[in-house]
């Protein structure tokens, strides 16, 4: 679990001022600093401070939670689980997946290092810095300006699968067990990955079981672990800015009791409950180009609190560099609908995608056909 113990900021006023570093929020929290640097501060105008009030609506009398999934009663072929899937794919975009098959203390274990990484003085933390040539590495991945707005979090990100991606020299080894508990969590969860793509997901987008396996060519896995400090005005700031992943699926372990992941659902925002030892799965880019839009990835975004950091861990499964992506055949209307993407190499995407700050769905736009309405 993450502490706490960091001290608040005091917003005494949100003077745009000299700032010591924007390498860490989690140090500028560790340095009292009294004001909200202006680059956090989420400016709106007066007409989107009300639409955002109109989408922040309490969504819980549509749904208290999002779907549920029984990975145990989907293995073993289960109708039922299996329609609820393609509804939630269809619907939602993102699912809640329970009798897993991780060991809970897998999952604990992986938490308890990922904590301890944080815990450490910021001079450690720094000697993992994130390289851009290599995509790996702590510290603030995407930032293609100086003008844009950043993000209330600070983040490590590695590259697990292929082996030959993996650079250990951003692999942390303190705490101790660091690698061995992500190594042990990695090769988990894509044990789940591989369930999901090559059973449900190929049958549900009417493939043969490992359908979706092959298309990928070779399954790339990567990881991100965020740290989202407190902040004494949480509304001013956005833990990470609303955003679809440019992957086939994501699989996200978060806090048991700390809530900060909100989704786009029906025109608002719907805050994701953690359920202890769950995982939560979001169909990505790559899924939504396959089904020329039927199943859609979501919009997604972290807030942030006052009283409480919290952590989260991502994984995200997607095809090799050079797989092409496009509409499958067979998901097509017969009766005429044309294809709403164009062919577009992965890595060709995923290069796009990288060279700026990732906002909404404007990602998609690289692969949306010219004949297709640019709405995100």
């Amino acid at each position: 679990m993450v502490s706490s113990s960091e001290e608040s900021l005091n917003n005494g006023g949100m003077i745009s001022s000299p700032v010591p570093s924007f390498e860490s929020v989690q140090e500028m929290v560790r340095s009292n600093l009294p004001y909200i640097p202006d680059r956090f501060i989420q400016r709106s105008t007066d007409e989107e401070e009300e639409e955002d009030k109109s989408r922040d609506v309490d969504m819980s009398v549509i749904s208290p939670q999002i779907p549920i999934i029984d990975l145990a009663l989907l293995s073993m072929a289960d109708a039922d689980e299996l329609q609820k899937l393609e509804l939630a794919c269809r619907s939602w975009g993102f699912f809640m997946v329970i009798n897993h098959g991780i060991p809970g203390e897998v999952l604990e274990r992986v938490k308890n290092s990922a904590a301890g990484f944080f815990e450490l003085p910021f001079e450690e933390k720094k000697e993992y810095s994130f390289d851009l040539n290599e995509s790996q590495g702590y510290g603030r991945p995407f930032m293609a300006s100086e003008e844009e707005k950043l993000d209330w979090s600070d983040s490590l990100s590695l590259r697990i699968h292929p082996y030959h991606f993996r650079r250990l020299k951003f692999w942390p080894t303190t705490p101790p067990d660091f690698r061995e508990n992500l190594e042990a969590y990695s090769n988990e969860v894509r044990k789940v990955a591989e369930k999901l793509l090559a059973g449900s997901l190929s049958l549900m987008m009417g493939m043969n079981k490992g359908g979706l396996l092959g298309l990928h060519q070779e399954i790339e896995q990567s990881f991100r672990l965020n740290y989202y400090p407190i902040c004494q005005n949480p509304d001013q700031v956005i833990g990470i800015s609303p955003h679809s992943d440019m992957t086939s699926i994501s699989i996200l372990l978060q806090d048991d009791d700390v809530t900060g992941l909100e989704i786009r659902h029906v025109g608002g925002w719907v805050p994701v409950k953690p359920i202890p030892n769950s995982l939560i799965v979001n169909i990505g880019d790559v899924i939504e180009i396959w089904s020329n839009g039927k199943y859609k990835s979501i919009e997604h975004r972290a807030k942030t609190n006052e009283k409480k950091a919290r952590m989260s861990l991502a994984m995200f499964f997607m095809p090799a560099r050079d797989a092409e992506i496009e509409p499958l055949d067979h998901l097509l209307d017969p009766r005429g609908s044309k294809r709403k993407y164009n062919k577009v190499k992965y890595g060709d995407y995923l290069a796009h995608s990288l060279s700026k700050k990732i906002e909404g769905k404007t990602n998609l736009l690289l692969s949306k056909s010219k004949d297709q309405p640019q709405e995100f």
